[in-house]
């Protein structure tokens, strides 16, 4: 499902999007809803996050260090 926003913008800059739009074959509904789609995807640290811990593992499972082996290495840094 989709929701409504409204935006007020100058009429020069509306004219400048609505042709850039024109040019790339969209309209500028799309136009506008492509930006703040990767605006939001750009901003958002959780699957920023998200997307560094994936990688973490994925080190860790190429160099062969299984969870077990990171629940030890907790536990022992507790200890310490």
């Amino acid at each position: 499902m989709t929701t409504q926003m409204l935006i007020r913008i100058d009429p020069k800059t509306k004219e400048k999007l609505t042709q850039l739009a024109r040019m790339e074959g969209k309209s500028t509904n799309q136009l506008v809803i492509n930006v703040i789609e990767e605006y939001v995807e750009d901003h958002d640290i959780g699957a920023y996050i998200d997307d560094l811990w994936e990688r973490i593992g994925n080190k860790l499972k190429a160099k062969g260090i299984t969870p077990d082996d990171i629940d030890k290495a907790i536990k022992d840094a507790r200890r310490g």
